[in-house]
């Protein structure tokens, strides 16, 4: 049987850059949005369930741009989930759901878990935001390696490596010393065993030195070997040169690209980034955060300045910058441990940027600060992102033909930047998600939504 929902005198801001519909209907049908506009030009179905959205604000279902779903991120969590790192995935898309995010692309993980969590959730058997995934970083090691968590000698190589492999599957550290054509045939083969959506390779370290991983041959092979696969490619970069590297070799998405250590982009690579709208998956900090890292921990503080730098040319300039948090579910056990990232993940910390469930309303309200205009902000949050990822026929805007994902605000997102938090329903699919219901069985996650 059809099922017929009309969504009625809201606000709609579809996500295409048109202005605001006030007094608007929005008709889904069988999950799929039917009809949108102002309420007297869009029929409603004599057998439709009407909802009254007087007041509200209707906006596309956000999107993040870079999560990582499992939130196994210490050795003792890593080797107590083993196994059923899926469940971690689980609880981080719910989380994700639940605060508006109904779609996000994870950057870093155990493909195999991932994948499988991915299957439960996108095929509407489990609730939790929909989601794409590229498992590994290639080229860079698992979890417990050098590139993550310095283990020492705690754990025996073996189990150092059973953990590695999960997230590894023959495209970690050894890659960097193949051939080119050896090279070409292990993201070949990643592809084939893995099923993941889309490929990120390293072109520069993970221990923030700007260590170049990839010759230039090197990173056009892996791009034309993903291409050929059906795969979009992005990169881990830490550097100007590896950045440049990263654009020059095709690379569909540019991956934190206002990391570049101790020295701002060149204005001709600027430029070429913007000229050819190259998505950037920015990493915008508030003020707040900005100047508590400055006191706190000067030397990031210093390179989190170049990064806003960087960020505010981009927006001056008019890339094409998408929501990007790198946020990750986690809790008291994590924030605990003093060997991962000690210091700044404590409570005290102000705007915490990369908490999964808040993540997403700092990057906006960092966005905000720096001048970035509001329609843009929304943009950049839901359309831009369907787009940069090959999803815009599905997702991404308030139009009739895409998935009606939605969230329902009771002020206006263009008015303020708080106001994305005023959360009166999510939509999914057409379907009303019961927000109570999520994330209530904590594994490793706090809940940090409802923090100011």
């Amino acid at each position: 049987m059809t099922e017929v929902v009309a969504l009625q005198h809201a606000t709609l801001i579809d996500g295409t850059g048109c202005s605001p519909v006030p007094d608007a209907t929005g008709v889904v049908t069988d999950g799929l949005i039917s009809a949108a506009g102002p309420t007297a030009s869009v029929p409603v179905p004599a057998e439709a369930q009407v909802r009254d959205y007087s007041g509200s604000y209707l906006i596309p279902g956000l999107m993040d741009a870079n999560v990582h779903l499992v939130s196994a991120r210490t050795p003792d969590t890593l080797l107590e989930f083993e196994g059923r790192y899926e469940e971690l995935a689980f609880e981080a898309a719910e989380l994700a759901l639940k605060y508006g995010l109904t779609t996000v692309f994870d950057t870093w993980g155990p493909a195999g878990p991932l994948v499988t969590a991915r299957e439960t959730i996108n095929s509407g058997r489990r609730a939790g935001a929909r989601f794409f995934c590229a498992g590994n970083i290639l080229g860079l090691g698992g979890p417990m390696s050098e590139d993550f968590f310095k283990t020492g000698l705690t754990f025996e190589p073996a189990t150092k490596q059973r953990i590695n492999d999960v997230w590894e599957v023959g495209c970690g550290t050894e890659l960097i010393s193949l051939t080119v054509d050896e090279i070409g045939d292990a993201v070949v083969a990643y592809v084939h065993a893995t099923g993941v959506d889309f490929i990120k390779y390293a072109a520069s370290d993970h221990r923030m030195e700007g260590f170049l991983l990839f010759s230039e041959k090197a990173q056009r092979r892996i791009v034309a070997s993903a291409h050929a696969e059906g795969k979009l490619v992005q990169a881990h970069t830490t550097s100007i040169e590896s950045l440049r590297m990263e654009v020059e070799a095709g690379a569909d998405l540019l991956q934190h690209p206002d990391i570049t250590g101790g020295h701002p982009i060149p204005e001709p690579l600027m430029d070429e980034i913007v000229a050819r709208q190259l998505p950037c998956m920015t990493m915008f900090h508030t003020e707040r955060y900005l100047a508590w890292l400055a006191d706190a921990k000067p030397q990031l503080g210093a390179r989190a300045a170049i990064s806003d730098q960087n960020n505010r040319a981009f927006i001056a300039k008019g890339a094409r910058v998408l929501l990007t948090t790198d946020a990750f579910a986690y809790g008291q056990r994590v924030k605990n441990h003093p060997g991962f990232r000690p210091g700044i993940l404590e409570d005290s910390v102000p705007d915490m940027p990369t908490h999964l469930g808040s993540a997403h309303f700092r990057w906006i309200k960092a966005a905000w600060e720096r001048g970035m205009e509001p329609m843009e902000i929304l943009r950049s949050a839901s359309a831009y992102t369907a787009e940069a990822y090959g999803k815009s026929d599905h997702y991404g805007t308030v139009t009739p033909g895409k998935a009606a994902d939605m969230v329902i605000l009771d002020d206006d997102p263009l008015a303020a930047p708080e106001n994305y938090r005023k959360i009166r329903d999510v939509i999914k699919d057409g379907i009303i998600i019961d927000r109570s219901s999520l994330a209530t069985q904590r594994l490793l996650a706090d809940d940090p939504g409802e923090d100011g």
